[in-house]
């Protein structure tokens, strides 16, 4: 191969990558416009934990604003994470496109399980988070209101708009990207950085980093820091399982 050919293949190579990357880029852009439009039907889903942890306390709750913009920034927040929420398995499909001509068959059939599982345990994150977690955080931290009984003046929480669906936004994208493990694991173990035996040797220190990633990710409270290692270890568990499936067909290849 001449050098012009290398630098052919090359200059291809960047286009076609700019290629994808413009694709992608129109995709999430229309998304993100046709969410805009429907920003507040979102707003009332991601809100729903919040309405339904609080339905029946006895207490009038609203949610405020403190600044002119926080709710239209709030809207265009929301209509963002859901356009990439939507589109994430698009980008997913033009990454593999743009490396899939490069693969041999037995490396395509290899990793396009991984694209497909990868959105999968995203939702899967974001499920735990919408329908456990968030109740649960909220009713613990609600529980350190007061009446007033023993400060003379009631504690009470006024939720802002824009606080509130942070959090909960951020714990989604938390969960969704801590649900990766054993996608990243299992990446591991097949271009042979780690196998089954290296996992469960360093599972103390595994459950250790675990807790303490947690405890970063999260907000700092017990319910949700649990709520994360928990399934994380789960998972580190199916992560063996997993490892060890991939050496078990390694051996019988070889």
């Amino acid at each position: 191969m001449t050098k012009n050919d290398s630098d052919g293949g090359f200059i291809s190579h960047i286009e076609e990558l700019r290629k994808r990357l413009i694709h992608s880029f129109i995709f999430l852009s229309a998304f993100f416009i046709v969410c805009y439009f429907f920003a507040e039907y979102l707003y009332g889903f991601l809100v729903e934990p919040y309405s339904k942890a609080v339905a029946n306390d006895g207490v009038e709750r609203r949610l405020i604003f403190t600044a002119l913009q926080e709710t239209f920034l709030t809207y265009i927040k929301v209509a963002f994470f859901a356009a990439f929420f939507v589109t994430c398995p698009f980008i997913l499909m033009q990454i593999w496109k743009f490396i899939a001509p490069g693969l041999y068959k037995h490396e395509k059939s290899a990793i396009l399980p991984y694209l497909i599982i990868t959105p999968i345990l995203f939702f899967l994150g974001g499920i735990l988070v919408y329908y456990l977690i968030m109740p649960l955080a909220i009713k613990f931290f609600l529980s350190f209101e007061s009446t007033g009984l023993n400060t003379n003046l009631p504690i009470q929480l006024e939720a802002k708009v824009n606080e509130y669906l942070s959090l909960i936004m951020k714990l989604i994208f938390a969960f969704g990207l801590s649900f990766q493990l054993p996608v990243v694991l299992s990446l591991l173990a097949r271009i042979g950085m780690i196998d089954s035996q290296f996992l469960k040797e360093r599972r103390k220190y595994v459950v250790v980093i675990i807790f303490a990633a947690a405890a970063i990710l999260t907000p700092p409270d017990p319910v949700t820091q649990i709520g994360l290692a928990i399934p994380l270890l789960i998972l580190y568990e199916l992560s063996i399982f997993s490892v060890n499936i991939i050496e078990k067909k390694a051996k019988d290849n070889a």
